[in-house]
């Protein structure tokens, strides 16, 4: 008889539980070109994206975050003066009301928190370094970092574990994940031992997610169309090469890889990787005890698909294509992991990040 994930199952189920059975839904698109936020409402009744306001940004609005407490949107303007915008979440309506535009030290590829909240992990594709800036109690993004640090080159993506004492950034150009002890009272980091993990030469390392219990971490290579799989070691805060797959469609030849977004549902138990030559996106089953991955498909989605993301009960998958202007929502497959196409809807120039939560 096969071993049923039961770990899984009562992970989806805590999640489930702990979200009331009305909460509203709603989806932030950032329009770099546009200048612009989509605010969306995924109404999972009618599985509709359906709007909700447009808010002009003085900048290039590109990669986005969420407060832990879901009541602050974070987002990076890649245009001079490079900054952040930090604006308030209406626990109604989702509506976004400016707090305050700040400067960050650099042009920067990658927002994230950390756990609590309190800080802004940021990481600069061209500038080679990452930044963390205080996050003042009123919620927005304070002007003055804690701490800027020189990395190899193309720093691209940031995040600290779930247990925020280790943080983690990767370099594209240097072929590497720096490995950090990260300070959650003074917002610092210091080097891990070891400082880094190196990927396959070229592979072109970029974004990562950790598995809901915390023991893996997938990082996406841009350059190879790869993901590889990581056994997470969280006493010590470092990380181990379990294997690697491509996320590139079978037989496809259309041109060299370029990956973009990862993304895990809440379960743990699926995986998702755009690759943007082929316009799709791979699914993966994960098995939570190993952290092996299985193929589960390549679906065509938007072109150029740079962002995507899975709404938090794990049901829906929404994409957007910077070369479309378009967003596709999408059914997850609860068994398969599978993406069936739902709707189709315009949005603004050059759309490339997508946040979602639900509201109380």
């Amino acid at each position: 008889m096969p071993r049923k994930n039961t770990g899984a199952a009562t992970l989806l189920a805590l999640i489930m539980g702990a979200m009331p059975a009305t909460a509203k839904t709603i989806v932030y698109v950032s329009n770099a070109d546009s200048r612009e936020i989509s605010v969306l409402e995924l109404d999972a009744s009618s599985r509709q994206l359906k709007p909700v306001e447009t808010v002009a940004v003085s900048g290039t609005a590109m990669p986005m975050a969420i407060s832990p407490d879901r009541h602050h949107l974070y987002v990076s303007l890649r245009s001079q003066p490079f900054s952040v915008s930090s604006f308030a979440i209406d626990q109604q309506s989702g509506k976004l009301d400016l707090l305050s535009t700040v400067p960050l030290p650099d042009n920067m590829a990658y927002v994230a928190t950390d756990r609590t909240g309190r800080f802004l992990l940021s990481a600069s594709y061209t500038g080679h370094k990452i930044a963390i800036n205080p996050i003042g109690p009123q919620g927005f993004v304070q002007g003055e970092p804690v701490q800027v640090l020189e990395t190899r080159k193309h720093a691209h993506a940031i995040l600290t574990d779930r247990s925020n004492r280790h943080l983690f950034a990767s370099n594209l150009g240097g072929d590497i994940l720096l490995q950090y002890r990260f300070d959650a009272a003074t917002g610092k980091v210091a080097p891990n031992e070891p400082a880094f993990i190196e990927t396959k030469a070229g592979a072109g390392p970029r974004h990562f997610v950790f598995h809901p219990n915390d023991r893996f971490l997938y990082l996406v290579n841009e350059l190879d169309g790869t993901l590889d799989s990581h056994r997470f070691d969280p006493a010590k805060g470092t990380l181990s090469l379990l294997g690697s797959v491509s996320i590139v469609p079978p037989g496809f030849s259309g041109g060299a890889p370029a990956s973009a977004e990862i993304r895990i549902s809440p379960d743990g138990r699926f995986l998702y990787a755009s690759e943007r030559t082929s316009n799709t996106i791979a699914a993966f089953k994960v098995d939570g005890e190993t952290g092996a991955l299985t193929p589960a498909g390549n679906f065509a989605t938007e072109t150029q698909p740079r962002g995507f993301n899975i709404d938090p009960r794990g049901r829906f998958l929404v994409a957007v294509g910077q070369k479309s202007n378009s967003a596709t929502l999408y059914a997850i497959d609860p068994e398969t992991g599978a993406l069936k196409e739902l709707q189709r809807i315009g949005l603004g120039k050059n759309p490339n990040w997508i946040e979602i939560i639900d509201l109380p």
